[in-house]
């Protein structure tokens, strides 16, 4: 058949009059919208080889195939937002007449963003450009845009006395929450919609699923004896769900009482999320190596990981003392007692 159902969406399958197969999704769980897209998509086909026409599309459909093709991404709601404020200056426009200084140009129109900011807006405007020319076909070459230097990732983590100053602050249902995101790292999200049916008291384990974790795959967290305690104080408080407040599942309100609560304990510049960055510091510096924190935390990409290695230079320590084996111009000894002898030496001749 030349359209078939993947999943929940329709994809068709053909090959046009050159010869060149076609394989793509329709973007649409519509049997009878697909089959109109197909029909519509192999007319364009024979066109394009038959009489070398080139259909003209809109940036506007653009945005609706890229909406449909990306329907199941976590962050789409902010792609929309953007695809929102770049039709502002797009609407109606031909695809492939839109210029890369003008997309550069609405880009630097928006006011008070960082720079971190405009770089997200350039780089989903770059994505459908993409997608646009290499895989719909749809213009000749993809639009490719100038991007501000971004300073490092932001890390913010509690000392040990600034942790138990904001757990002195919290009221009882938030004090739990924020327990056990310092003992387990999850995030808000994660932790403000576990289920019991998610944790294991035996075994002392916990998941999040892979449809719940940022990174699409699931994390199997091990429960420390902090997590457990906390996770014990809340049995019997509701059948589904772990974190609750008046009876009913935790929800936005939390984070209200969590800024509360950071303003009375003095703790300024600081997230929910920052507790996260707490969990994997902390860990850092009691010597956790690295790639167990990535698959603690479930962080797809390593790179996510090393903004907290400069918490240990200690671990360095060792690598780079192997230089003294050189014994380099004789002035450097590889045994720590050779140079406490010889320093001895020194200080006996200047008495």
């Amino acid at each position: 058949m030349p359209i078939s159902l993947r999943g929940k969406t329709w994809w068709c399958d053909f090959a046009t009059p050159s010869g060149k197969r076609i394989r793509q999704s329709l973007g649409t769980r519509d049997e009878t919208q697909a089959r109109e897209l197909y029909d519509k998509l192999k007319a364009e086909r024979w066109r394009v080889d038959r009489l070398g026409e080139r259909p003209s599309y809109s940036w506007d459909e653009a945005c609706v195939r890229f909406i449909q093709e990306k329907s199941s991404k976590k962050s789409l709601e902010d792609d929309k937002a953007k695809i929102r404020y770049f039709t502002k200056f797009f609407r109606g426009r031909v695809l492939g007449s839109i210029k890369r200084d003008e997309v550069q140009d609405a880009v630097a129109k928006l006011e008070g963003r960082t720079d971190a900011t405009k770089n997200r807006y350039l780089t989903l405007a770059s994505t459908l450009f993409r997608l646009a020319a290499n895989e719909w076909e749809w213009i000749d070459k993809p639009l490719s845009f100038r991007k501000k230097k971004e300073p490092s990732r932001r890390v913010r983590w509690l000392t040990k006395p600034e942790a138990d100053r904001l757990l002195a602050e919290l009221a009882p249902h938030m004090k739990a929450i924020v327990q056990f995101a310092l003992a387990t790292g999850f995030r808000h999200a994660n932790i403000t919609g576990l289920e019991w049916s998610q944790v294991d008291l035996v075994q002392k384990m916990c998941w999040i699923y892979g449809d719940q974790a940022k990174a699409g795959e699931a994390i199997g967290m091990p429960l420390n004896q902090t997590a457990m305690q906390v996770l014990i104080s809340q049995l019997g408080k509701h059948p589904k769900w772990v974190f609750t407040y008046r009876g009913d599942r935790l929800r936005q309100r939390a984070r209200e009482g969590f800024a509360n609560a950071l303003r009375r304990a003095g703790i300024t510049n600081f997230r929910f999320h920052d507790l996260r960055h707490t969990w994997a510091s902390w860990l850092v510096q009691s010597g956790v190596p690295l790639h167990v924190i990535q698959e603690l935390g479930g962080w797809h990409s390593f790179e996510m990981v090393k903004r907290y290695a400069h918490l240990a230079p200690e671990h360095l320590r060792r690598h780079i003392e192997a230089i003294d084996a050189q014994n380099l111009n004789g002035t450097i000894s590889s045994h720590p007692h050779r140079i406490d002898e010889e320093n001895r030496k020194k200080k006996k001749a200047l008495l």
